[in-house]
């Protein structure tokens, strides 16, 4: 999730799914992608309708999200599909409040802690020995290249794996949803989710920190994840995630 949605007219998949239940378009994201919720309260969905692009498969979040639903808070998959121009999943709604929007975008202090906590608590449930997919840096790379991007990052750079994880795939910031406490109570966006590195998703944690609180706020979530920082793991998934 990474914008507001200027006006447009929703694609007709959208109306078909809300079955009369009012639309509002939530995010739109750097390739198209929209998100829709349709309805209100405990009812609500959301539908989460993308272009069809090589960056992206909503088809491979929703096996994702259903393999791990069985393990923490996430989206529950109700439906899925395609035509020859995009793709699109409908979700049910789960409690929680993106880390990007008041109070939360207010108090960082309480917040990035949460982030870090919620990080830790998603890598230490998703079991690594089941999970089917990977999201090493040699995954990432070839995936770049095969979209033709030209590469300043090697995989012959990339640090020794300090600990295996199942990775979200995407830690920044508005994908994780937080309770009135202060907590984490979901995750969202699992559509690169698999095996990596825990500093693959830490360094994009961090990172995300500066884009949404300002600066200062790195070393906070490291802590509240509970390691120190490693700098030089840091980076290395820092310039990858720039990269790819």
């Amino acid at each position: 999730m990474t914008a507001a949605v200027p006006p447009h007219e929703p694609p007709d998949i959208v109306a078909s799914c809300a079955d009369g239940d009012a639309v509002t378009p939530v995010w739109r994201n750097d390739l198209g992608g929209i998100t829709y919720r349709l309805g209100e309260g405990s009812t609500a969905r959301y539908l989460k309708w993308q272009p069809l692009d090589p960056e992206v498969s909503v088809d491979a979040e929703a096996h994702r999200l259903t393999w791990a639903a069985l393990f923490v808070r996430c989206p529950t998959v109700l439906a899925s599909g395609h035509d020859d121009d995009a793709e699109w999943l409908v979700t049910a709604a789960v409690p929680g409040v993106s880390a990007v929007v008041d109070p939360w975008l207010r108090t960082p202090d309480v917040t990035v802690p949460a982030l870090g906590r919620g990080l830790r608590r998603l890598h230490d449930a998703l079991p690594v020995d089941s999970c089917p997919w990977t999201w090493s840096p040699l995954d990432r790379v070839a995936d770049a290249r095969s979209r033709g991007i030209d590469l300043d990052v090697s995989t012959a750079d990339a640090p020794v794996i300090d600990h295996a994880v199942v990775c979200h795939g995407d830690a920044c910031s508005p994908n994780f949803l937080l309770s009135a406490p202060g907590e984490v109570t979901a995750y969202v966006d699992l559509g690169s989710l698999g095996v990596a590195d825990r500093w693959a998703d830490i360094a994009v944690a961090a990172m995300s920190t500066r884009w949404n609180y300002g600066p200062g706020w790195e070393k906070p979530l490291v802590a509240a994840y509970g390691v120190d920082v490693d700098q030089d793991r840091m980076d290395y998934y820092q310039r990858l995630w720039d990269a790819t």
